[in-house]
């Protein structure tokens, strides 16, 4: 079932997620309720106070795919790839972190607006999973930057509030004034976004490459 999917300003995107204590039938279907929502949305992580529920749990899929739609490897790293995917992730906590590195992110709940975050590049995690066994996650990549995106959530914080006070204003009272882009408007800021960012990464390389 596809659910709603709050936007800022909406007062429940800012209550902590409980921990929860058992992995109960419920919980599940919720879980799956979230990955079925946060694949209709075109999204690659979602978080559990983003649909309502105030409780510790995230999805997370940001395995690449092709104009069909198809998954593909390419663009994952090496660490990435040794990660089975969708996660469902309940009770998440980061244990190490290590070097830094941005990344431009956007938010289902926050829709049509892209800025460049601070997150640590690497990391490692431990949370139970759909089964309430628990796992030990270590990764980088994108797959690092949205779990710790979606981990902001549980805590009531938006990726905005970790921009810097003019640039979180400016999409404050752009929102506030002139509400949110269009289903189009925010596919084609996506798409730029994407751009950007793939820009961004052939620059690195080549960067790399010269040293």
């Amino acid at each position: 079932m596809v659910l709603e999917v709050l936007k800022f300003p909406d007062p429940r995107l800012r209550k902590k997620g409980v921990a929860v204590e058992s992995v109960t039938p419920e919980l599940k279907t919720l879980a799956e309720n979230m990955l079925e929502t946060m694949y209709a949305e075109n999204g690659i992580g979602l978080a559990a106070p983003q649909v309502g529920q105030s409780v510790r749990l995230l999805v997370i899929d940001t395995r690449p795919r092709d104009e069909d739609g198809n998954i593909v490897l390419e663009g994952l790293t090496e660490l990435e790839r040794q990660v089975p995917q969708p996660l469902v992730v309940f009770n998440p906590e980061i244990t190490v972190t290590r070097e830094k590195t941005t990344y431009e992110e956007g938010c289902l709940s926050v829709p049509g607006f892209f800025e460049t975050v601070d997150r640590a590049l690497y990391i490692e995690a431990k949370y139970l999973d759909i089964n309430g066994q628990e796992q030990v996650l270590k990764t980088d990549g994108l797959l690092a930057i949205c779990l710790q995106h979606e981990m902001d959530h549980l805590e009531g914080k938006l990726f905005i509030d970790r921009l810097s006070f003019i640039k979180s204003n400016r999409i404050k009272n752009r929102i506030q004034k002139h509400g949110y882009p269009t289903a189009d408007e925010v596919a084609e800021e996506r798409s730029e976004a994407r751009e950007r960012r793939k820009a961004a990464r052939e620059k690195t390389a080549v960067t790399a490459g010269s040293k």
